[in-house]
């Protein structure tokens, strides 16, 4: 009797971790999905300011020349 509850709460304790586990490996995974589009939309914004800025340097340029 004894031996076979600790087999079944052994199986059990497995499940618990192996489930605690994917919940971590999901967690995650969402956390550097997350993380990667921050990274994107900060690209993205620096491409923006660089053209801003490139653009408004041609066009002081332009004025000095004239």
């Amino acid at each position: 009797m004894l031996k076979a509850a600790g087999v079944g709460g052994s199986i059990l304790v497995m499940i618990a971790l192996i489930i605690a586990l994917l919940k971590t490996l999901i967690a995650f995974v969402g956390f550097i999905s997350f993380a990667f589009k921050i990274i994107i939309v900060l690209a993205f914004i620096a491409v923006f300011a660089g053209v801003g800025f490139l653009i408004f340097r041609g066009w002081q340029n332009s004025r000095r020349r004239d």
